[in-house]
This record gives C-alpha cells, structure tokens and sequence, in this order.
C-alpha cells in the first residue's frame, strides 16, 4: 500500500535549496545590491538626493496616477470579473484571453500605441481634443496607460474567488426579504473584498514600477509628467550611480 505522506516532487532537501537559490540570485541578490551601494553614501548626501525638488514632484507623480489607476482597475475590474463568471455571451472565451493581453505584450509597445491613438492625431486624441480634453503627454494619458497594464490583476484575482461564491447564500438572502443592493453589498462583497484588496495592492505596486507603458506617453515633464522610474533611468544613463541607487531605494520602501 503506497505512502499517504509520499511527496509529489521528491527530495525536500533538494527542492528548497533549489527555491532558496533562485530567490536569492533573483530576487534578493539585486534588492541587496541597491542597498549596500547605497550604504556607500553618506547620510547628507542621500537626503539631499533623495528630497531633490525634482525628485520630490517625481515621487508625488509616481504615487498619485498609480494610485488613481489602481482604484480604477478596483472598479472596471471587478464589474469585468462579475461579468465574466456570471453571464455567458458570444465570444465570451476570446474576452477572457484577451485580459492576458497585457501580460503577453511589451509594456514599450503597449506605451507607443496608446501615445499615438491618444495624440492630437491619433482616432482617440482627436476626438478629445473637440471636448478640450488632452490625452497624450499629460496625467490622464499616464493613468490610462496604467490602467492597461494593471486591470488583469484585479480580474484574475477576483475571478477565482466569485466563481466560489456559493448562491445559496444569495437565495437565503432573497427568502429573508433583502433586496438585490443588500444582497450585493453584504453577502457578495464581503466575500470578495480580500481579493478585491489584493488585485489593487498588486495594480498599485505595478504602477508604482511601471516604465515601459508610461514613459512615450507621458511627456516627460518635470514636475509634471516625470515619474521616478525616468529619473533613475536617466542617473544610469548619466553614469550617476549614487543618485540612482539611492532614489531606487526610496522607491524600493514605497513599493
């Protein structure tokens, strides 16, 4: 009679030394690195990067359009999940693989697409552009470029969860004489909001180390447009390592 204990992946020394050492040369490795270099400055001088004008309005850039963009992916992404898991509808399986979409494609792609159809010539820009609303190089055109790449965290987070919703919950509430609202907010949404929760922290965080999808549409502006990620890139490609190093971490603590 075969072992209920047998493990499936077997050599438990193995496995996590295995795991252990790709943390640690993929993760920790670099984390650390930032870090110690950082240590190498002295503590006035990494203030004085670090509360930069510059920088500081970089930080309230960055935190703010992350922000924004990860609430709305809270709400777009939970009615997109709802609809997913509650209704059925023509092409519904090519609407579910299309949310992967942003995973798959190169955040600078997705970047340049969205900075040429939201530009004064492109199909969206133009349009706007009749309501006084500009997209391109600005704050909305950064938040919606966000948007784009954070929104799949929200669905498939909370995707898996609603499917696990049990109605008879739901037809308890209705026998009991709640209404669809009251049903909804105190039965479902209790359910969900750890999920909910989660898939903005996770749109959040990636928005908050986004580059690729940011930086052609945003303009790049300081004290307007520029987000942190474009300064640190722009100290690497100045060779200025400090300034690099120390505004990373700062950006690290927020993350």
């Amino acid at each position: 009679m075969r072992s209920m204990n047998k493990r499936v992946i077997p050599g438990f020394g193995f496995s996590l030394t295995t795991t252990m050492l790709m943390l640690s040369f993929i993760v920790l490795l670099p984390l650390c690195a930032i870090v110690i270099y950082t240590a190498k400055i002295k503590p006035g001088e990494f203030f004085t990067i670090v509360t930069a004008p510059r920088v500081l309005a970089s930080y309230l850039v960055t935190i703010e359009t992350a922000l924004i963009a990860a609430l709305i992916n809270g709400v777009m992404g939970f009615i997109i999940a709802w609809v997913l898991v509650r209704y059925d509808f023509p092409l519904k399986s090519f609407v579910n693989s299309v949310i992967e979409l942003p995973f798959a494609l190169p955040t600078a792609v997705a970047g340049i697409s969205l900075a040429y159809l939201t530009s004064l010539h492109g199909p969206i820009g133009k349009i706007a552009a009749h309501f006084g609303i500009k997209i391109a190089y600005t704050r909305l055109g950064m938040i919606i470029a966000l948007v784009f790449v954070g929104f799949p965290f929200v669905v498939r987070t909370l995707q898996p969860v609603l499917e696990k919703v049990d109605s008879s919950y739901e037809e308890a509430a209705e026998m009991l004489g709640a209404d669809a609202k009251y049903t909804f907010l105190h039965v479902i949404v209790p359910e969900v909001l750890p999920a909910l929760v989660s898939g903005i922290t996770m749109s959040f965080a990636r928005g908050i180390g986004e580059y690729g999808a940011v930086v052609f549409i945003a303009g790049n502006q300081p004290y307007q447009t520029e987000i942190t990620a474009i300064l640190v890139m722009s100290d690497l490609q100045s060779f200025d390592y400090s300034s690099a190093t120390s505004i990373a971490l700062v950006m690290l603590l927020i993350y």
